[in-house]
């Protein structure tokens, strides 16, 4: 019962921290759910929404309705929109890359402030990077001297929302290696990688697959130090590669999609199946629609789904549990509040100022 309540207040953190309308985050993450429950039955594996076709008898691949929803909307949407365009600000020598003392002593607050942000808003379920930087940009713009600097080059609303989306990417890992919950995503398809390898996110990770975890964790500090020689010497590759024509690269770029796709099974019907979602993700994006929650209700569902069955087995069909169990109550009252206060009209328009500052 805990577990399920748990998965419904990450839901409903997905909900009120997503970009847009609540209903439509919250038809996104229903829309998540019904999709994790195509295929076998968990537990008769009786055949259900796949329309006897074979192909979704195993039910949809988590990879391959992310790299539809993700890569291939986006393809589409770079060249609706016009990405040539954008290259000409591109075309310019890039210099002064190394920070002056002067920049280190105007940042260093900004950045103090953006990583404490940023670690509590990566460790809440449905945040992440993105909400991170956002916010860090509004925190820093609201209690500056000068707000006009900002979107001028003021170094205060660069440093703190790079230092707060760093702190979030490493602190999101904490609920899902300790609870199995994706908080947002990017750890969503951290979850569906883990899972292609026979590997279950969790409490128990950490025992059984000791290796993983330390891995993990020697892998954000050399990231890091990777990061830094990538970024600095290595930034003019960078930009030689952002001037090569956008209809030059897309088609290699749809092309190393469908490989990635098609090596996890060896199944040319995902290449396909991922094709039809890129269409219906591009209808998404034109329609104001945010797909991440849609992404997490699809990781979250199959875990949603097994406890809930698993806990009315328990209680003998008894609903009452999931709130006379003090934690899972305790779990949803908090879900149920926060559903609740994401619908009233002060803390809409303050979500909505936070991503249109942002």
């Amino acid at each position: 019962a805990e577990d399920f309540s748990l998965m419904v207040l990450g839901l409903i953190f997905a909900v009120v921290l997503a970009k847009g309308s609540v209903l439509k985050a919250v038809a996104m993450i229903a829309l998540g759910l019904l999709l994790s429950m195509v295929g076998a039955d968990l537990e008769t594996g009786a055949s259900r929404m796949s329309f006897n076709i074979p192909e979704l008898a195993d039910g949809l691949g988590f990879a391959t309705v992310a790299m539809g929803v993700f890569g291939f909307a986006e393809i589409i949407r770079n060249l609706d929109s016009g990405a040539e365009s954008d290259r000409e600000l591109v075309q310019q020598k890039i210099t002064g890359l190394m920070p002056t003392r002067k920049d280190l002593a105007e940042s260093a607050p900004a950045i103090f402030r953006g990583t404490i942000l940023g670690s509590i808003l990566g460790i809440l379920p449905g945040g992440g990077a993105v909400i991170a930087s956002f916010a860090a940009y509004t925190f820093e713009k609201k209690i500056a001297r000068d707000p006009s600097r900002f979107g001028r080059g003021a170094i205060a609303g660069v440093a703190a929302p790079e230092s707060a989306n760093n702190a979030a990417a490493q602190t999101s890992f904490i609920p899902l290696l300790t609870l199995g919950i994706p908080p947002n995503a990017v750890m969503a398809l951290m979850v569906g990688a883990m899972t292609i390898h026979g590997i279950q996110p969790g409490p128990q990770v950490m025992q059984k697959q000791p290796d993983l975890v330390w891995g993990m964790i020697a892998s954000m500090w050399i990231g890091n130090l990777m990061l830094i020689i990538i970024n600095l010497p290595l930034v003019g590759i960078w930009v030689r590669l952002l001037r090569v024509p956008y209809r030059l690269m897309f088609p290699s770029i749809v092309v190393f999609c469908a490989i990635g796709i098609y090596s996890i099974n060896n199944a040319p019907v995902d290449v396909i199946l991922a094709g039809a979602f890129g269409l219906f993700g591009y209808w998404l994006i034109k329609h104001d629609f945010e797909p991440a929650p849609l992404l997490l209700g699809m990781v979250l569902g199959t875990l949603m789904e097994e406890n809930l069955r698993r806990t009315l087995q328990i209680s003998r069909g008894d609903w009452s549990v999931f709130i006379t169990r003090p934690l899972s109550a305790a779990l949803l009252a908090i879900a149920a509040a926060l559903l609740v206060l994401a619908v009233l009209p002060a803390l809409r328009r303050k979500r909505d100022e936070v991503f249109v500052e942002g």
